[in-house]
């Protein structure tokens, strides 16, 4: 395996990774960063966590709540893992290898305060799957679709619990549609541009269960300046070696 340590440039917390198989992208940092730990005791749960890189950025970010991220695929468990121990991270952080369409089995009704999921955005008949298992599990609905995971959001998430996403704008009438249908109101919203002058390529999302209705659509995120540079909220966002391996 060609495995490779990354610096995460947060309080010298640091990521184990193998490009082989999958990196995590600025999609993952966006979602971190939008999701919203308010409470030192809250319980945070991360579907399809990978590599662990939401659970770990959150906590550097936060220094708040206990996580516990999922996902099917062992290896990634596994790597996951040893990251946490990496950053002396497991009084905070735990992972376990669960499918989450399984969430009746391996989880308590209302056991969780916020729930983030960056999930595979492509569908199974849509794009070209990539010949390495692991990469098209991350990238197209192989292994859970959008249903399932909010599906399991409802069930899983305490009443005023908050599940936060990010996608692809094409897909957010189905989350909207699916939130609504399993009990989640959607709350708060941002798109991300990559240009001012281009239509938005992804969206973060905020529901709530039990919500009231009420949606908050907060300014747009912009990736690039008209020069090709990032703009500067997204070097706040990433940090800027970070940056350089996107």
């Amino acid at each position: 395996m060609r495995e490779r340590i990354d610096d995460l440039q947060r309080d010298g917390y640091k990521l184990i990774q193998n490009p082989d198989v999958f990196c995590f992208g600025i999609d993952a940092v966006l979602l971190a960063h939008y999701a919203k730990v308010s409470k030192k005791d809250m319980s945070i749960l991360d579907i399809g966590t990978g590599t662990g890189i939401i659970p770990i950025l959150m906590y550097a970010i936060n220094k708040k709540g206990k996580y516990l991220g999922i996902d099917i695929q062992k290896d990634m468990v596994d790597m996951a893992s040893r990251s946490i121990i990496l950053n002396k991270l497991e009084d905070f952080i735990q992972v376990n290898c669960i499918d989450i369409k399984l969430y009746e089995q391996n989880f308590k009704r209302e056991s969780f305060d916020v729930i983030t999921c960056n999930p595979p955005y492509m569908k199974v008949a849509s794009g070209l799957k990539n010949d390495n298992l692991s990469r098209s599990i991350s990238r197209h609905e192989i292994a859970c679709n959008l249903e399932d995971v909010i599906k399991a959001s409802s069930f899983i998430l305490k009443e005023k619990g908050k599940l936060t996403l990010i996608h692809r704008t094409h897909r957010l009438v189905d989350i909207m549609e699916l939130m609504r249908k399993y009990k989640i109101e959607p709350k708060r919203m941002r798109m991300v541009y990559p240009k001012t002058d281009k239509s938005p390529t992804m969206v973060l999302i905020e529901g709530v269960k039990l919500g009231n209705i009420e949606l908050k659509v907060d300014k747009p995120l912009i990736v690039y300046n008209n020069d090709n540079t990032y703009t500067q909220e997204i070097y706040q966002i990433y940090g800027k070696n970070n940056l350089e391996n996107i």
